[in-house]
């Protein structure tokens, strides 16, 4: 299995992909429109980001709750052998077309890679670790056999064994039965709330008061947590949470955090 240091972002071995070959839209995460395949009018000549040290305040706060998961230095590095797109127009066109499948590998690389480690997960651990090693090589594929990797599929079927492992990582917790799988839940009341072991998967908690909350291995994979109140809340033993999702919410010193997460520089600092 990984490392883990091949899913994390490597932006110094990457050329800007994230911020040339995604579109995004003026609004309250970008302060200007930009399509698929144009720079971003920050990127500069050495791939880095002009406003990297003020994102939030210029209004850019979606780029900083972004993760590749480690795609951009691979596509990057290996599979295009450390050519750039600038100069090179079917470069950048094939490259740009392949970041987003990557990412989305990448992804569940770094969700297949937790699972495994999970003690919980001895019954399907060979399992997770064969769709890992194929996953692996999938990513690995030039940029043809990239374009024609069918996602969808893949996912879906990475996405059974998650929720086995899931499953097994929340049996006899008191949230076991909280299915709020994709459930919408903008703005919800949740101070105090006892989650612990519930399945949030995909769920929309944006803006969602979660103060003082108990998240304690909750599924958290894919849950929408833009601007949710974490404060005082406990996140210890959460599942499938990300460091983006993190940064996307509010927290204070109280917030419980997994020990392989770190607290969101934005988030108030601790009382000295």
């Amino acid at each position: 299995m990984s490392d883990r240091a091949d899913l994390r972002a490597d932006c110094a071995s990457c050329f800007g992909l994230c911020c040339v070959a995604l579109p995004f839209a003026r609004s309250a995460d970008f302060a200007m429109d930009k399509d698929a395949g144009e720079p971003c009018r920050n990127l500069l000549a050495d791939f880095r980001c002009g406003i990297h040290a003020d994102l939030r305040r210029r209004g850019f706060p979606g780029c900083t709750v972004f993760d590749c998961f480690g795609a951009g230095q691979k596509v990057s590095q290996l599979t295009f052998s450390g050519r750039d797109w600038r100069g090179d127009p079917d470069v950048a066109r094939r490259m740009f077309a392949v970041f987003p499948v990557m990412r989305q590998l990448h992804e569940l690389l770094r969700y297949l890679d937790e699972a495994a480690a999970l003690p919980s997960s001895g019954p399907i651990r060979d399992d997770l670790r064969r769709a890992f090693e194929e996953i692996d090589r999938l990513t690995r594929g030039g940029p043809g056999e990239l374009a024609e990797v069918d996602v969808r599929a893949v996912r879906e079927s990475a996405g059974g064994l998650l929720s086995r492992a899931s499953v097994l990582a929340r049996a006899g917790l008191s949230g076991r039965g909280k299915d709020r799988r994709g459930a919408d839940l903008l703005g919800a009341k949740l101070k105090g709330a006892d989650l612990r072991g519930a399945d949030l998967r995909g769920a929309y908690l944006i803006a969602a008061d979660l103060r003082g909350a108990d998240l304690r291995a909750a599924d958290l994979i894919g849950a929408d947590l833009r601007d949710a109140d974490l404060r005082g809340a406990d996140l210890t033993g959460c599942l499938f949470l990300t460091q983006a999702q993190l940064d996307s919410a509010r927290g204070d010193a109280a917030t419980r955090l997994p020990e392989s997460l770190a607290r969101p520089a934005h988030w108030p600092a601790p009382a000295a």
